[in-house]
C-alpha cells in the first residue's frame, strides 16, 4: 500500500514538473508586418528569381533555459505568393506548382530545438503541395523590447529544399540542354514576433 501511494505521489510530482516546464516557455505571436518569408530559384541557370508570401501567421514558444519546451507553428497561404509578376504568380498558384486551390497552406511544426555553434536548429514537419517531410532549419535569435514595453524576438533562418521532393516537377528543357528553372529552392526567413 505504501509502495503504491509513493508511486502515485511520484507520478503526480512528475506531472507537475512537466507541466511547469511547458508553462515556463513564453508564447510569441509572429508580427507579419515586420517579417518576411521569401524564396529564390535559379532561372536558366544564370540568374535567380525572388519571391515572397504576403500572408502568413504563427506562434513561437521560447524558453532559453529549457530547449525541450521550445516549439514553432507556422501557416503560409500559398495563394499569397508574390514574385512581382502577375502572369508568373498565376502560374505558381496553378496545378503545375503550388496548386493553391487544393493545397491552400504551407505549414511547419517544429518541435525539436538544438543549440549549435552558430545559433540553433529547429527540426519538424514541413508540409508543401500535400507532401510532409522532416526538415531542419538553422536559425539565430535576438531578444529585445519595443517602445511600447513589449518583448520581441527577431529570428533569421535559411534552408534549401528540392521542389521535386514535394511533387512540384514542372519544367522546360531548353535548346542547349539546360532547364528553365532549378529544382533547388532557397527559403529565407526574417521573422519578428511579440510576446503575448
Amino acid at each position: 500500500m505504501k509502495s503504491a501511494y509513493k508511486s502515485m505521489l511520484l507520478a503526480v510530482a512528475a506531472g507537475l514538473f512537466c507541466a511547469g516546464s511547458v508553462q515556463c516557455a513564453d508564447k510569441y505571436m509572429i508580427d507579419a508586418d515586420h517579417s518576411s518569408v521569401g524564396f529564390s530559384i535559379k532561372h536558366l541557370g544564370i540568374s535567380k528569381v525572388n519571391g515572397k508570401f504576403k500572408e502568413f501567421s504563427g506562434t513561437i514558444m521560447v524558453d532559453e533555459k529549457n530547449l525541450a519546451a521550445c516549439s514553432v507553428e507556422v501557416e503560409i497561404k500559398t495563394a499569397s505568393v508574390d514574385t512581382a509578376n502577375e502572369k508568373r504568380d498565376t502560374h505558381l498558384k496553378a496545378a503545375d506548382f503550388f496548386d493553391a486551390e487544393k493545397n491552400p497552406l504551407i505549414t511547419f511544426k517544429g518541435t525539436k530545438v538544438k543549440k549549435t555553434k552558430s545559433g540553433y536548429t529547429v527540426s519538424g514537419a514541413f508540409s508543401l503541395h500535400g507532401v510532409t517531410k522532416e526538415i531542419n532549419i538553422p536559425f539565430t535569435i535576438v531578444k529585445g523590447s519595443d517602445p511600447w514595453g513589449k518583448t520581441r524576438v527577431g529570428i533569421e533562418g535559411a534552408l534549401t529544399i528540392n521542389r521535386q521532393d514535394y511533387g512540384i516537377k514542372w519544367n522546360k528543357v531548353m535548346d542547349n540542354g539546360g532547364v528553365l528553372i532549378s529544382n533547388d529552392v532557397k527559403i529565407e526567413l526574417a521573422v519578428e514576433a511579440v510576446k503575448e
